[in-house]
């Protein structure tokens, strides 16, 4: 229950008291198989685990702290009808009862920490130093009081999840990833695999000549669903975007040319400068190479004569801001194209430098950026005029406005989308021009209704866009004269399909029979082949549908897929498999061992609070939930 403010959100402990969705703790908790509603129950009680009692207050301060955190996470409010459609109740109860059974164990098992340890950690958390890496006690009490917390609140939860993390320790300190489960794993990620195929389409099945009417009367008639009017939905929405509200301001000369003066370097190419760079840990060496090169000698052979490669002391060419030592940056940029350094005192030891290239640098006058300085002071300003725009929006509708009614009150546009289906697209087809799509205002739509008095969206660049359901045409069948060009296409493309599924039986048969592809190329085609081809990794003359067919056919034998699309068909021979080798100290299998380490650590978690649950016994009472979620929980 950090709230967002505390790195154990790396662990699982750290997830089951801070992630409000979660789903491993209450994974084999059937909270809602357990007798229904109960009896028994004081008015003032949740629910009860062993011998602790969950009072409704508690858990009303559990659930709104929670549905605040989600709330902040998505950026735009979460109402309790939205929590219960996403089943947040049922996650919540089934955290806080899994939290309270590892707390009642730890009283079982007299587990105790002393303030010493709980200050420790606190003081010790980095989210709660100052930039000389203190603790910051201001910092602190800010952090915990914006998450909700008094100081007393804060340090007895940390308490609770320090004891909770020792019973976890406990349980899955010791585990290992067995050897076979990471070869599992890596040869399934890393196997490689090369092909020999004949990619069919079309052309290769020849003539398809129309179909009858009583035939395509008879296809229709069988697939109607496919061709179903979706459903359409007319929406309103009303954006209030920082873009929008910046073309009404102006900006003066005097604002834009100050602008520019204290902004300069946004506005340039700065200048790049091709460094080579040799390090010497003695200073002798650096002053005795440097007098060579004063000789006649050259910075490469210097750096040859040291063991150091061309790609050892080649910085590329970069910016001044791109040196990390302040002393070698100067020194670099001070110096002419194709001069030398004297001797250089850096961090790290002591350094010639030799620049072979300069790039001058690019300042833009104020004439050439006045209209993108202006364009952004305005946008400033519309920034941090918005919310006050939004808060007399909402008022306005509040009295019951329509949003087209708010937009020419406010001077504003609102947009109306006569019809759009659940993919944005309208009657003819075609995607709708102009609909947001961040934040996606159609699936909003979709989730809404009619007379629903909408949360507005929160836009990326600090906006908002409202919304409202003005009409609904439910989808419906359509007769066969409004759809006739899509059903024959769809039936030509099926006719294409089962002549190309046919050939490529009949190329499979001839193959097993000992025929190789090159014989069986129809006319125009040649065998392709794709080499070192992996899971996950289509190619574009192997889409992923056919790739899963190629990891499921052994060595040798022919096989056949259907390709990207209906019309096309693959016929191939897996000629080469090579199987990766195990590196379980490379990073990626570092990676693979740690994740499948939390996976076996959860599941491990998983069954023991169950099992805890059971021992301890668990009582739920819904009509209590009820109360505080505003309804009926979800089932």
């Amino acid at each position: 229950m950090l709230r967002g403010i505390h790195k154990a959100s790396a662990s699982w402990l750290g997830k089951a008291v801070m992630a409000v969705i979660m789903g491993f703790l209450v994974i084999s908790f059937a909270i809602w198989g357990i007798g229904d509603i109960f009896r028994g129950f004081g008015l003032s009680t949740v629910a009860t685990i062993g011998s602790t009692e969950i009072g409704i207050e508690q858990f009303r301060q559990y659930y709104n702290d929670r549905l605040q955190q989600l709330s902040r996470r998505v950026g735009r409010p979460i109402t309790p009808d939205q929590a219960r459609a996403l089943g947040i109740d049922r996650q919540l109860v089934g955290q806080l009862v899994a939290e309270t059974a590892l707390d009642e164990q730890a009283r079982r098992l007299k587990l105790g920490l002393s303030d010493a340890e709980i200050a420790t950690r606190i003081t010790n958390d980095p989210n709660f130093k100052n930039v000389t890496g203190q603790f910051d006690r201001a910092r602190f009490e800010q952090m915990i009081r914006q998450a909700g917390f008094t100081e007393s609140r804060y340090v007895n939860e940390q308490r609770q999840v320090m004891l909770r993390k020792q019973i976890a320790d406990a349980i899955t300190g010791d585990i290992k990833v067995p050897t076979t489960a990471l070869q599992a794993v890596n040869q399934y990620q890393n196997e490689k695999r090369t092909v020999d195929y004949l990619a069919l389409g079309p052309a290769q099945a020849g003539a398809v000549p129309k179909p009858t009417p009583e035939e395509l009367s008879k296809y229709f008639d069988e697939r109607k669903v496919l061709f179903r009017a979706p459903e359409y939905r007319k929406v309103v929405f009303l954006p209030l975007t920082a873009t929008d509200q910046a073309k009404w301001i102006t900006v003066s000369d005097d604002d834009a040319k100050k602008y520019y003066e204290q902004h300069k370097g946004d506005f340039g190419t700065p200048e790049r400068r091709h460094i080579l760079q040799i390090v010497f840990p003695k200073a002798d060496d650096a002053t005795a190479a440097a007098e060579r090169i004063a000789k006649g000698a050259k910075f490469a052979d210097i750096a040859k004569d040291r063991g150091l490669k061309e790609t050892d002391i080649d910085l590329g060419t970069i910016t001044k801001s791109a040196i990390i030592d302040p002393a070698i940056a100067d020194a670099a940029f001070a110096l002419k194209d194709g001069a030398v350094s004297t001797p250089i005192k850096g961090q790290f030891g002591t350094v010639l430098v030799q620049v072979t290239k300069i790039e001058p640098g690019k300042q833009p006058s104020y004439k050439e950026v006045e209209a993108q300085i202006k364009r952004t002071i305005a946008e400033g300003i519309a920034k941090s005029k918005i919310g006050e725009l939004r808060d007399k929006i909402e008022d306005d509708r509040a009295a019951g406005s329509t949003l087209d009614e708010t937009a020419k009150k406010f001077g504003l546009t609102a947009t109306t989308i006569n019809a759009v289906d659940r993919s944005g697209r309208g009657p003819d087809g075609a995607p709708v021009p102009n609909l947001p799509k961040n934040p996606d205002v159609v699936s909003a739509a979709f989730a809404s209704d009619i007379g629903v008095d909408n949360d507005a969206l929160q836009a990326p660049d600090g906006g908002y866009i409202w919304y409202e359901v003005a009409g609904i045409t439910p989808s419906h069948e359509r007769k066969l004269d409004e759809v006739k060009s899509q059903v024959e296409a769809r039936w030509r493309d099926d006719e294409i399909a089962k002549r190309l599924s046919k050939m490529a039986d009949d190329m499979i048969g001839k193959l097993k029979a000992g025929s190789t592809l090159a014989s069986l190329a129809p006319d125009g085609l040649t065998v392709g082949k794709a080499k070192d081809l992996q899971r996950g990794h289509p190619v574009d003359q192997i889409p992923a549908r056919a790739l899963d067919t190629i990891f499921r056919t052994a060595k040798g034998a022919p096989a056949t897929t259907e390709g990207d699309k209906q019309t096309e068909r693959l016929v191939f021979v897996i000629t080469d498999i090579t199987d990766p080798k195990l590196d379980p100290a490379s990073p990626a299998m570092k990676s693979v061992s740690d994740t499948l380490l939390r996976s076996f650590a959860d599941d491990m978690l998983g069954e023991y609070v169950t099992r805890l649950e059971s021992d301890l016994g668990v009582n739920i009472n819904q009509q209590a939930v009820n109360q505080i979620i505003g309804g009926t929980a979800s089932q």
